[in-house]
């Protein structure tokens, strides 16, 4: 059983109110707010946002705007579309985020771990050299080491040099 560290300084970011429906159309259908929903990128295909329950500083999630739980139906043209967006997010990641590495993942259905499943996503999780530590390793807890909106920005402010 994985435990929650408190940290009261985050107390605004987790009390935002609740979205009803799917929360990846509410973003999709809401450009007007992408800074407060922290939508780091946006186009025709598929829109990239910070993760709200991130592993690491700088997860970050590609989402279509198509509302599906099947990737085996998701459109070749966003499929391919997202995964240039991904190949140049691990670039952006490593080089401008000085990541060591990064986990690419997408959970597909309530079975397959999905937090979300009725709409698929895809997560990029920046990862560095023992970014390990006894209180994840013992405690199951995570803690994350610096302020969520300093990350969003930094990421915001790499992407026009990576993703063109």
């Amino acid at each position: 059983m994985e435990e929650i560290l408190y940290a009261p300084w985050r107390s605004e970011y987790v009390s935002q109110k609740d979205v009803q429906g799917c929360v990846f159309c509410h973003i999709s259908s809401h450009a007007q707010d992408d800074s407060d929903l922290h939508v780091l990128y946006r186009d025709e295909h598929c829109f990239m946002v910070m993760n709200k329950y991130p592993y690491t500083p700088g997860h970050f999630m590609i989402i279509p705007h198509l509302h599906t739980d099947k990737l085996e139906e998701l459109p070749s043209e966003t499929w391919l579309h997202m995964s240039d967006l991904a190949q140049k997010s691990v670039r952006l990641l490593k080089e401008g985020f000085k990541a060591h590495g990064v986990n690419i993942g997408m959970n597909l259905g309530e079975s397959g771990g999905a937090g979300i499943a009725e709409h698929i996503h895809m997560h990029l999780v920046p990862r560095w050299s023992r970014d390990t530590n006894f209180i994840t390793s013992i405690a199951s807890t995570r803690v994350y080491s610096t302020d969520f909106e300093k990350i969003y920005n930094r990421i915001k402010e790499l992407l026009p040099e990576y993703i063109k």
